[in-house]
């Protein structure tokens, strides 16, 4: 381990005289080509870090629709099962579980129409986006 490691120092060292050895100019571009790595990698970052911001918001943004679907959901729930227990006295032959289905699957297509909204919206982004970058090529 103590040999390779020495080794490797000495590669280290062979390369630190060879630069030390370059002539001017070739440092001046090492330098250029270092530096212009360092920009890109900065610009990288930047972006990225715009970008997960970005998905930070609409993370919270999908997180207050999904809350406040579940609240719709609940208050649709309440609202079926109170018109069914009113509706009791003339459907007493219907047992509590065929009414839970039913509430279920009325709820279920609420979902499925929030959710083919979504796609929908999602859609209509992704070809408002194709339309700009056909606008801008043009």
């Amino acid at each position: 381990e103590v040999q390779k490691l020495n080794q490797q120092l000495e590669e280290k060292n062979g390369e630190i005289q060879q630069m030390i050895n370059q002539p001017p100019y070739e440092k001046e571009r090492e330098i250029l080509r270092l530096q212009k790595t360092l920009a890109e990698r900065e610009k990288a970052q930047a972006t990225s870090d715009v970008l997960c911001r970005s998905l930070t918001d609409e993370t919270h943004q999908l997180q207050r629709k999904l809350a406040s679907t579940a609240e719709m959901c609940q208050h649709l729930a309440k609202c079926l099962e109170e018109k069914q227990r009113k509706e009791k006295g003339s459907s007493d032959d219907q047992i509590p579980t065929e009414r839970s289905n039913q509430v279920f699957l009325q709820l279920l297509c609420l979902l499925d129409n929030e959710t083919s909204l979504q796609a929908l919206i999602c859609n209509l982004r992704e070809e408002n986006r194709m339309l700009k970058q056909k606008v801008a090529h043009v």
